[in-house]
């Protein structure tokens, strides 16, 4: 069991997020227009939630972090406007925010998936990937497409 002040520093490691962001995505061989992505904190600050607007082919998407009181790890509940709900392991630790996803949850796990984004010295750009890989954890990962975050109006 982690401890109150523990989980509160873990929480507050996530202020990074809190905000307003502009998501770049860059799909292979598509233009495609920004989209938008909000953090904010709710419920006494125990879960933060984020929201994404983006075009086609992306699709908009809720998800809720929280730590787990019994790890101290972080979760992400991820739920999209396809009807996909997905549950991802999380780290943001060392300026690197990493999600993965390597084992069946609300759904069959057809692939593996990570995104891992590096965190500009300024705070303010989150440049990373999402890749994926064989369900059976054989083989490499594969980039699938770029994503970066740009904070907006700070």
């Amino acid at each position: 069991m982690v401890a109150t002040a523990e989980r509160e520093a873990l929480e507050r490691r996530l202020d990074v997020l809190v905000g307003e962001w502009v998501m770049e995505a860059d799909f292979p061989g598509l233009e495609t227009p920004p989209g938008r992505c909000v953090f904010e904190w709710t419920l006494d600050g125990r879960f933060l939630v984020q929201r994404s607007e983006a075009p086609s082919p992306a699709p908009a998407s809720m998800s809720v972090i929280s730590v787990d009181p019994e790890t101290g790890g972080y979760t992400q509940h991820y739920y999209d406007s396809r009807g996909v709900v997905r549950v991802y392991a999380m780290t943001l630790a060392d300026g690197v925010w990493q999600l993965l996803r390597e084992k069946p949850d609300f759904t069959p796990l057809a692939f593996r998936q990570r995104y891992v984004g590096r965190l500009g010295e300024d705070g303010d750009t989150i440049s990373g990937a999402w890749e994926r890989g064989p369900a059976d954890g054989s083989g490499e990962w594969e980039r699938d497409f770029g994503l970066t975050y740009r904070r907006r109006g700070r």
